[in-house]
C-alpha cells in the first residue's frame, strides 16, 4: 500500500483473526500533504480471505474526528474474552498529549459501541505506544508497554517535548475494564542519547516478561519482570544489534517458537545512511526454541540498501505460515513510513 487515492502515507498495522474466518489487517491512513507523525491520520483496515493472498479494498475502521482531533494511529487488535473486537489506538490530543483508548465492536469492526481511555487521567503526557504492541499474559492480564516523554505546555498547547523516553506499563486484570500503572518505571542507565528507551514491546518468556527498546546505543535494550509486569530490572544492552528502529517479538501458537523481526545493522560511525532509509536495512528474523535463551542465525526479509524497513507486526496465518506487515520506502517516497508491504514467510 502506497501513496494514491488522497492517501500520502499508509503505515503501522496490525492483524486480527475475523470470526468468519478471515484476516483483518488495521493501518494508519495519513491524508495530509507531509506525512508526517502529527498529521491527519484515521484508521483502516483490509480483509483477506485467502491466508493474506490478496486483500480487500481499504474501509474506514475509525475516523480521528470522532474524538475531535486528525490524528489517531499506531494499532493493535486483540480479541477480548467476550467475544468482542478490541482496537486499541493513540489519540493526538490538540493540547499536545495523547490518550491509548480501547474501543471495543460487537459486529467485527463495523461499528463500535465503547470506548475505555487506558491512559490515567490524573497523568496526562505525551505517550508513545507502538502499533502491535498489546499484549495478554497467559495469566489473563492485559499489558500496554508505552514510552513517557516529559511534555511542557503553555497556553497555546504543546511546548517542547523531551525526545528522551521512559518505559512505563498499563495494566488491566478485568479485561481492559480498568486500568493503572505498574509499580516500577525502566529508565535509560546511559546518558547523552537523544532517544532514551523508544517504543518499548513485551513478550512473554516462560516464568518471565521481556521487555524491549530502540535506542541509539545500537542494540536494543531490555528488561525482565517476574512479577507480570508490575516490577522491573535495570535495562540493559540486548544481543540485538539494532539501529533507532523498532523490534516486534512474537510467539507462534503452532509452534511453541519466538519469532523476532528487527533490523540488525546499527547505524555505525561511517556507515552510509541516506534520508530516505535512516539506515532502517535490512530488515530480518530470528526465531527461539528456547523462550528466548538463543536465537537462530538470521533470515533476511528486505535488503535494500536503498530503502527502508521498519514498524513490522506479526500474524501466524497457519502452522509455519507468518504474515510480516512493515512500513516500507526508498527514494521517490521521501521516507521509509510511506508505504505498507505485507509479505508471507514460511518459517520451518
Amino acid at each position: 500500500m502506497g501513496r494514491g487515492n488522497g492517501s500520502s502515507r499508509n503505515s503501522e498495522g496490525a492483524f486480527l483473526r475475523l470470526k468468519d474466518g478471515g484476516i483483518m489487517f488495521a493501518y494508519c491512513r495519513f491524508t495530509d500533504e507531509t506525512g508526517h507523525d502529527d498529521g491527519d491520520c484515521d484508521l483502516y483496515r483490509l480483509v483477506s480471505f485467502d491466508g493474506g493472498e490478496s486483500w480487500s479494498e481499504p474501509e474506514l475502521l475509525i475516523p480521528a474526528s470522532k474524538y475531535g482531533v486528525k490524528n489517531i494511529m499506531s494499532v493493535s487488535l486483540l480479541r477480548m474474552k467476550s467475544g468482542d473486537l478490541g482496537v486499541f489506538f493513540l489519540i493526538k490530543n490538540n493540547d499536545g498529549t495523547s490518550t491509548v483508548m480501547l474501543s471495543l465492536s460487537r459486529d467485527e469492526g463495523k461499528s463500535f459501541y465503547r470506548d475505555i481511555p487506558c491512559t490515567l487521567s490524573d497523568r496526562k503526557a505525551y505517550y508513545v505506544v507502538n502499533n502491535d504492541r498489546v499484549e495478554r499474559l497467559k495469566s489473563g492480564r492485559l499489558i500496554i508497554p508505552l514510552a513517557y516523554h516529559r511534555s511542557g505546555f503553555n497556553g497555546h498547547g504543546r511546548d517542547y517535548t523531551d525526545w528522551r523516553s521512559i518505559c512505563a506499563f498499563l495494566l488491566s486484570d478485568d479485561e481492559g475494564e480498568s486500568w493503572r500503572e505498574a509499580a516500577d518505571l525502566v529508565y535509560p542507565p546511559f546518558q547523552n542519547a537523544g532517544a532514551g528507551l523508544q517504543e518499548p514491546g513485551v513478550i512473554e518468556m516462560g516464568n518471565r516478561l521481556f521487555m524491549y527498546a530502540r535506542t541509539e546505543k545500537y542494540c536494543q535494550y531490555g528488561s525482565y519482570s517476574f512479577d507480570g509486569g508490575e516490577h522491573w530490572t535495570g535495562a540493559f544492552p540486548t544481543v540485538f544489534s539494532s539501529p533507532c528502529s523498532p523490534m516486534k517479538i512474537a510467539r507462534d501458537p503452532f509452534s511453541g517458537a519466538l519469532v523476532a523481526v528487527w533490523n540488525p545493522i546499527p547505524n555505525y560511525l561511517g556507515r552510509r545512511i541516506i534520508p530516505e532509509n535512516g539506515g532502517r536495512t535490512p530488515l530480518c528474523y530470528a526465531v527461539s526454541r528456547d523462550d528466548g535463551m538463543s536465537w537462530s542465525d538470521i533470515t533476511l526479509i528486505e535488503d535494500d540498501p536503498l530503502s527502508g524497513y521498519c514498524y513490522p507486526a506479526l500474524f501466524f496465518a497457519g502452522e509455519g505460515r507468518l504474515l510480516v506487515s512493515y512500513c516500507a520506502g526508498g527514494q521517490g517516497d521521501g521516507h521509509c513510513l510511506t508505504r505498507t508491504n505485507i509479505s508471507a514467510i514460511d518459517l520451518y
